[in-house]
Order: C-alpha cells, then sequence, then structure tokens
C-alpha cells in the first residue's frame, strides 16, 4: 500500500492518472500529448515513461502491447483497497 501513497505523492503521476481517467488506454505518445495540452506539464518522453513505471509498480496503470504499441489503463483496484482499509462514515 506504500507504494500507492508514494505513486500518488507525485503531481506529474497525478495528472497522467487524470488524463487517463478522461480517456482510458493510451500510448506514451498520446498521453504526452495530453500531458502538455491539459495540464501543461512539459517532461519528456523518458520522465513520463519513468512516471508510468512508479504507478504501474503500484498497481495503479496497467499495459498491454499490440504490436510495437503499448496501451496504459488505469486501475483504481488499489484505491479501492485503501478506502475499505480506512472507510469513511457519513
Amino acid at each position: 500500500m506504500g507504494d500507492v501513497f508514494k505513486a500518488l505523492a507525485d503531481p506529474t503521476r497525478r495528472a497522467i492518472l487524470d488524463v487517463l481517467q478522461e480517456r482510458d488506454g493510451q500510448t506514451l505518445f498520446e498521453l504526452i500529448t495530453r500531458l502538455v495540452t491539459r495540464h501543461g506539464v512539459s517532461s519528456s518522453r523518458q520522465a513520463v515513461s519513468q512516471h508510468l513505471d512508479v504507478l504501474e509498480a503500484a498497481g495503479l496503470v496497467r499495459t498491454r502491447r499490440e504490436g510495437r504499441y503499448k496501451f496504459h489503463h488505469l486501475d483504481t483496484s488499489p484505491l479501492r483497497a485503501v478506502t475499505e482499509r480506512w472507510r469513511i462514515d457519513p
């Protein structure tokens, strides 16, 4: 669970998750384009790739390959595990 908090601590990684929430199943190129246009993030391709590695290690992003393309998908199950552990009662 610590990996989830580490992954969410960075604003660029949160922006990546926001972009994947808006449109799931994007390539690295698509993610970078949306990060620049919608969030003003000007990270290099390598930096975004490293952020995606952290998100994948935390279980927040899943990937699948189709030919030479790698698609990234949001996985919210680790977030559900956090909210189930520390429930918020109304």
